[in-house]
């Protein structure tokens, strides 16, 4: 049974983690017989939005651990706790969450900075030569930790085809490939896998889901799992 640890930033599309992309990526791991464990940052969120009007929710403070246990069903664990040593690979769901509170990208761009558990836990992974999975807007945390600017090898991802994200990654010393949302791309030097996913913003759920699954599948293959259950 491969384990595999799901990293969480909250809950919502918006401040946390896209809980589409989250259900989706959990659904896979389970049709494929994982032993799953999710984590989040034990933190403040970056803000609040109002998931009905779209804009921030002004005086409201939430934490990441306590929002994600939302989509964990209570089951998670802060991510301090996540040692690579205890998994096979490492799965990472997208949403605004991933870029405002597990890094800083959708305040500042390619300059962003890393949570430190964070870059713990990617760096510990890939010491390990255990496999990487990230989807929608978290491969840019990937492409800032490993990024030749860093001081890393650069790797390759995907976020779609958003033109000016994908600009991002290179200032960052990583590269971009192109994909569509029903697809993954695998760097495998780094054996990071990454899928578009709601980056697509108008893509339909299905295909979303359908290109998170390519991405779990992929992960697996790398973590030495079989075939689905």
């Amino acid at each position: 049974m491969t384990r595999v640890a799901v990293v969480l930033s909250g809950c919502g599309v918006f401040d946390g983690s896209e809980i589409h992309e989250a259900v989706s990526v959990l659904i896979h791991l389970s049709r494929h017989g994982a032993s799953v464990q999710c984590f989040a940052p034990d933190i403040a969120q970056a803000h609040v939005v109002n998931h009905l009007e779209g804009q921030p929710a002004e005086g409201e403070s939430r934490n990441v651990l306590v929002e994600s246990s939302r989509i964990a069903r209570g089951d998670i664990k802060p991510l301090s706790e996540l040692q690579a040593e205890d998994f096979d690979t490492v799965v990472f769901p997208g949403g605004f969450g991933a870029a405002k509170n597990l890094c800083s990208f959708a305040f500042d761009g390619a300059g962003c900075s890393v949570n430190g558990d964070v870059e713990r836990v990617l760096k510990g992974f890939r010491a390990a030569e255990k496999p990487i999975g990230m989807c929608c807007i978290a491969p840019v945390i990937a492409a800032k930790v490993f990024g030749t600017n860093a001081g890393g090898p650069g790797c390759s991802v995907t976020i779609g085809s958003d033109a000016d994200t994908a600009k991002a990654i290179e200032a960052m010393g990583s590269s971009h490939v192109e994909r569509p949302v029903t697809e993954a791309h695998t760097d495998e030097a780094n054996r990071i896998v990454t899928a578009p996913a709601y980056m697509y913003g108008d893509a339909p759920v299905h295909e979303v889901y359908e290109g998170i699954g390519r991405m779990v599948e992929r992960t697996l293959e790398l973590a030495g799992a079989g075939s689905p259950a």
